[in-house]
């Protein structure tokens, strides 16, 4: 790709060749995509490779030796060996294919919770959860009589790290969950500060690195986290598919999350003993392709760079603050920019979120509007919902600029 420098930039404007959702047209108006973090668009090397796949190379996987099996598997096990050094995993043993970070997570939850909580210990999550790192916790303490705790943030929408001596006090810590960059403030999480804190207490660190992992790098190693989820989706591949990294003594002991197919070494009809790692957790037929297609994105965007990532993004949250900053009927949630990864989130003044993203969608730019699959969040917040633009390697400043006009347009429609 031409559209990158020997410098830790990135060219914007000449990677959005690479995008055919950019040639389409709204109410007459080139699109600004303004919502990445809910998922990205997708490149056209990664849509002509799983074409390419699917034409020439697609069957079922580790079942048969004929050539066409034999080349389907290479590019199954060749993306997990990518997700592996992509978020430097001690082994690609370690990564297990999922539906979705959401899947992942769940499955730690299940798995691992069952087994390990009861009366008297602690699973604590953050305020800043996505429901898919907050709710399987709620619900897998409830079953098994653990208590369900949380660290609150400040004002800034930042962790108060001052409450975890009290947590620590009310029992057993057992699990704490906790994002990398938050989906709905983009607030960057102190996430080795807690990996600390949760070891120190004998608890298993698990982290939902899907807002981090496509914008920023993410080493399992030096986070010393136990479990780390993300998806393809946020990242230029395709939907349907996610990964789970955890430390191998950890899943070696959990107990199976689905059953069938391909997960067992051997049935009879008095016991069933299961595969190992990473095959004991992905039953039945994968999401082939798409795991493929996973690794291909993997492939774009380490090639740009994900130094050259996050700096592109740093400047547009600057750039949007500072815009955003000069009208007085928007309110800015969030830390300040240098502490925030590629999302703003912002309310106008008596105006619903979803009429303001009703009348940008008319004007060709897309945001989103809602809570964000972060009700808590929202609660802490005082509000039902926000406003969300969010920005990934095809963003430009003149599509800020063009949300900034369609923000006025909202007050002069609206407000």
């Amino acid at each position: 790709m031409a559209a990158t420098t020997a410098t830790t930039r990135l060219d914007a404007h000449a990677l959005r060749a690479d995008f055919p959702f950019l040639e389409e047209l709204v109410n007459g108006l080139p699109m600004a995509y303004l919502d990445s973090a809910v998922s990205t668009q997708k490149p056209r090397q990664v849509l002509d490779a799983m074409r390419d796949f699917y034409e020439h190379s697609y069957t079922n996987v580790h079942r048969s030796v004929y050539r066409l099996a034999e080349r389907a598997t290479e590019g199954y096990e060749g993306a997990r060996r990518k997700v592996a050094a992509f978020v430097n995993a001690p082994s690609e043993r370690e990564v297990i294919f999922t539906r979705s970070a959401t899947e992942a997570l769940n499955l730690v939850a299940y798995a691992w919770g069952f087994d390990n909580l009861g009366p008297g210990d602690i699973v604590v999550v953050t305020e800043l959860e996505h429901h898919s790192n907050f709710v399987p916790w709620q619900y897998i303490a409830s079953r098994t009589g653990a208590s369900f705790r949380h660290i609150p943030i400040d004002d800034a929408g930042e962790l108060r790290l001052d409450v975890l001596d009290s947590l620590a006090s009310e029992g057993s810590v057992k699990v704490v969950a906790n994002n990398i960059v938050s989906n709905s403030l983009g607030t960057i999480n102190p996430v080795e500060k807690l990996t600390a804190w949760a070891h120190e207490q004998g608890a298993i660190m698990v982290v939902d690195a899907a807002q981090a992992a496509p914008h920023r790098s993410v080493d399992v190693q030096a986070l010393g986290c136990d479990f780390l989820a993300f998806s393809s989706h946020k990242l230029c591949g395709p939907s349907g598919v996610g990964a789970l990294w955890g430390r191998a003594e950890l899943l070696e002991a959990m107990s199976p999350f689905n059953l069938g197919g391909e997960m067992i070494r051997s049935v009879a009809l008095d016991k069933t003993t299961f595969n190992e790692l990473p095959y004991k957790f992905e039953a039945g037929t994968p999401a082939i392709a798409e795991a493929y297609g996973f690794g291909v994105a993997i492939d774009y965007i380490s090639e740009i760079g994900l130094d050259a990532i996050e700096a592109h993004e740093h400047e547009l949250v600057v750039y949007t603050m500072e815009r955003l900053a000069e009208l007085d009927f928007v309110r800015v949630f969030g830390p300040p920019a240098d502490r925030r990864a590629g999302i703003v989130s912002f309310e106008v003044a008596g105006i619903h979120p979803h009429d303001v993203a009703q009348i940008l969608d008319w004007e060709g730019i897309a945001v989103r509007a809602g809570h964000h699959c972060t009700q808590p969040l929202m609660t802490r917040l005082g509000v039902t919902a926000t406003t969300r633009a969010s920005f990934y390697v095809y963003s430009i400043p003149d599509e800020v600029d063009r949300l900034i006009a369609g923000l006025h347009k909202v007050k002069k429609s609206l407000g």
